[in-house]
């Protein structure tokens, strides 16, 4: 436990550093190959959890503390110890002991075990006091920064409770059922001979009710079946593909909007992404399921003078570069990466890429613009600017209850999605 409760603290002090988690993860992995399994999970599994809860935990840390702590990686050595108090099944002797050794491995933690030994049983004592304290500010008992918090008091007050608790969940694992090779409800079968329950939603998805290994879901390695959202998974027939069309998905990586659109129907798919990497992924993806796109170009979906052919478009898919507000249950660290200024950029690059694609799409067709946002800065005021500008477009109704505006709240179900379908008239 001792080596998992550094490796996690030293991870949450690069997040808050400015890194994202999940290259602050490949990174503990590469340089430490001597991880088993299971410390690698144990790892994860605390930099999530401490991130999914800064907010809370740090408040009650505030609280035990007499005054800051000057070493930061004692500080989230202790955030650590304090997750696994509030929210694991450890054994709470175990936590502290466990923690007061890990301390002496810190540069400024020598001499400091007295003072972890007391911080976590003083939490551990007047746990009900502590959190009742920790709650009685809007970060503390949210776990989301301020702005944030007032964003959506703001732009949401009759369910914006709902939207922070949403986004502090776990998210469940979903699954979409390539309907080429299978239907939903044999491949339903085939999870259940497998011991796996799936809820069926109304979207078609398949939600299971414990997470696996995508290796074992059955068929997953001949293409059966896809992991996606099942908020994601509204965007391919939302933009209404047919045979022969010419398609783009401007912002393709790491493709799972790809997939779904060959797999609605045969199209010549072009697909473009400012991320070689990225587009790497892509291409995995394109091979596992046995399919093949038109074209694939590691370009910019702001500069399609740079790669486009020439010939217009008749569908066009704009997955635009957003806060990822919608998506904090996936990656809690970008609650604590975002600035509410980044808002303004990201709704720059929007409009860029909206205006450019909306040039390249053919007349009468139609191009649905997608974030993962849930701030209307990047969804429904983008789309009111764009139309103010754009007399030939018509915005289309969306089939499917859960999306009201354009906006797909995040719930048990599924992440935060905002859709607009856009007509060239």
């Amino acid at each position: 436990m001792i080596k998992t409760q550094l490796a996690a603290a030293s991870a949450i002090s690069n997040v808050l550093a400015g890194a994202s988690l999940t290259a602050v993860l490949q990174e503990v992995w590469r340089s430490d190959t001597t991880l088993s399994k299971q410390q690698r999970g144990a790892i994860q599994d605390l930099s999530y959890g401490v991130l999914r809860f800064y907010g809370q935990l740090d408040a009650i840390l505030d609280f035990l503390l007499k005054k800051p702590l000057r070493d930061k990686h004692l500080h989230h050595l202790l955030l650590v110890s304090l997750y696994q108090l509030q929210y694991s099944r450890a054994q709470p002797h175990t936590v502290v002991d466990q923690a007061v050794s890990a301390s002496r491995s810190l540069a400024h933690g020598k001499g400091m075990q007295g003072l972890v030994n007391a911080i976590l049983r003083s939490f551990i004592r007047q746990r009900e006091s502590v959190l009742k304290q920790a709650a009685e500010k809007d970060v503390g008992c949210y776990s989301y920064p301020q702005w944030w918090i007032d964003k959506l008091r703001l732009q949401y007050p009759q369910n914006f409770r709902a939207i922070l608790e949403a986004g502090n969940q776990h998210p469940p694992m979903t699954l979409r059922v390539n309907r080429r090779k299978i239907s939903v409800e044999d491949y339903r079968n085939l999870l259940t001979e497998s011991a796996m329950h799936a809820e069926l939603l109304v979207s078609g998805a398949l939600q299971l009710s414990q997470p696996v290994v995508v290796e074992n879901l059955p068929g997953f390695s001949a293409g059966l079946v896809t992991v996606q959202d099942a908020g994601a998974q509204l965007a391919a027939p939302f933009l209404d593909v047919h045979d022969g069309m010419r398609v783009l998905d401007a912002c393709a990586a790491p493709g799972g909007k790809s997939t779904h659109l060959l797999e609605l129907a045969n199209v010549s798919l072009t697909l473009v992404d400012n991320h070689a990497a990225r587009l790497a992924q892509v291409q995995q993806s394109l091979e596992r399921l046995h399919m093949t796109a038109e074209r694939m170009v590691c370009g910019d979906a702001s500069s399609p003078a740079e790669w486009w052919d020439g010939r217009p478009f008749d569908r066009i898919l704009a997955d635009v570069p957003c806060s990822a507000s919608g998506v904090v249950r996936r990656h809690p660290d970008i609650k604590w990466l975002r600035r509410e200024r980044d808002l303004v950029k990201f709704a720059t690059t929007q409009q860029v890429i909206l205006n450019a694609l909306w040039k390249i799409l053919s007349k009468n067709g139609k191009l649905l613009y997608v974030t993962c946002s849930i701030f209307a800065e990047e969804n429904a005021m983008q789309i009111e600017k764009f139309l103010k500008h754009h007399s030939d477009a018509l915005p289309l109704p969306l089939s499917g209850t859960t999306v009201v505006d354009g906006q797909l709240l995040p719930d048990i179900q599924h992440d935060g999605f905002f859709y607009t379908l856009l007509q060239k008239i």
